[in-house]
């Protein structure tokens, strides 16, 4: 196939380039340590055979990933499921748009449940700022991610998200490649999870027609991603007390890998994918005419519903609106048995967190905050 040299700087891998950068890999001391410490069981020697006799990134997938993927999900959750009856083409390429828990496992899971059902994986939209090492930068690439690029200048910005706009438009219309994209820059650290107007605006610098028309043809659909427990909740709240106490924090690449790491190997509890329908008949029947920014707005507000009336709510996100609100709502959602386990949980998280000047009720409360915004975003979206 004919890539456009514009878009080699942040496009995955091509099957064509994979023997290549896979020598690359191999004779990298920091990488050969990482896949020796994630699969002792394999001599590194086997792995990189195995690396050589992958033709396709799909190939490299579903020999590596594929199986890592599934082993963490048995090893460190209580199940990981997927509804994707509302896909009804399963042969057409889609954008999926959905919340963003975590920096790894959110594409991960998706992509290796998409296998399951007789779909291909996705491409992945991933920030440069998480690509701290070479060896990270060039396994993402073989893993069908493409690069978002950060800390730009403004006209730079705009430059960037232009190009990856026709990237993805490419992606979907010629690669026929599926694309999996955050619904907003970074996670919802508060799980308060709203699509900004900025991705949607990015989607429609590309492809042809009107804005409606570019938007229809990248099948947008929204995907509701739900963990019963988030490893990284006490990571997050850290970050919330340091942003309140010290001025100009900025999060460090340490601190990036850290969340990485936690979100791959912390416990999970029940996980569930649901994937709502495609967009394509809710744009067919907006008002064309309206200002471009109230059609953004629109749209915008109608992926937040989907994503929220898609939740799998479980007995903790219950406990953790009537603790945080101090009444008993919810109270015949959950046994007595499964408040303590909740609380239990919290505590043992609070407990990780280490600050000079921690603050209980304060790190208590957010991470409260976390786990009822989905309860309080679904139950909005249930209403008329």
């Amino acid at each position: 196939m004919n890539i456009p040299a514009e878009f080699d700087e942040i496009r995955p891998y091509t099957p064509e380039e994979l023997p290549k950068i896979y020598e690359e890999l191999i004779a990298d001391p920091d990488f050969r340590k990482v896949i020796s410490h994630a699969m002792p069981q394999i001599p590194f020697e086997i792995l990189a055979a195995r690396m050589r006799q992958c033709k396709t990134n799909l190939e490299f997938q579903k020999t590596f990933c594929y199986d890592f993927l599934w082993n963490l999900a048995k090893k460190y959750s209580d199940g990981l499921t997927m509804d994707c009856s509302a896909i009804l083409d399963k042969n057409q390429s889609y954008t999926f748009i959905s919340n963003h828990r975590d920096i790894i496992l959110d594409s991960g899971f998706l992509s290796i449940m998409l296998v399951d059902n007789e779909m291909n994986t996705v491409e992945i939209a991933i920030g440069d700022n998480l690509l701290i090492y070479p060896w990270i930068k060039k396994l993402a690439r073989i893993n069908k991610s493409f690069i978002v690029q950060r800390a730009l200048t403004m006209r730079q910005m705009l430059e960037s998200s232009a190009r990856m706009s026709r990237y993805m438009h490419f992606a979907i219309a010629e690669k026929h490649e599926s694309i999996w994209i955050a619904q907003r820059e970074g996670r919802a650290k508060d799980s308060n999870d709203r699509t900004q107007d900025s991705v949607l605006k990015m989607m429609a610098m590309g492809g042809e027609g009107d804005l409606i028309n570019r938007l229809r043809s990248l099948y947008i659909t929204p995907v509701s991603i739900s963990y019963e427990y988030d490893p990284c909740d006490f990571l997050k709240a850290k970050e919330f007390q340091m942003k309140r106490d010290i001025p100009d924090f900025k999060k460090t690449a340490q601190d990036d890998l850290n969340n990485m790491q936690t979100g791959l190997f912390g416990y999970k509890g029940r996980i569930h994918f649901q994937i709502a329908p495609c967009i394509n008949p809710m744009l067919e029947s907006l008002d064309r005419n309206l200002p471009k920014q109230e059609l953004f707005t629109h749209i915008s507000a109608f992926i937040d519903k989907s994503i929220h009336a898609g939740y799998r709510l479980y007995p903790g996100n219950y406990v953790a609106y009537d603790l945080w609100k101090g009444g008993r709502r919810f109270a015949s959602q959950y046994t007595e048995e499964e408040k303590k386990k909740f609380e239990n949980y919290l505590s043992t998280q609070l407990d990780k967190i280490d600050l000079p000047d921690k603050d209980i009720p304060f790190l208590r409360e957010k991470i409260l905050m976390m786990y009822a915004n989905p309860l309080i975003n679904y139950l909005a979206s249930r209403q008329l």
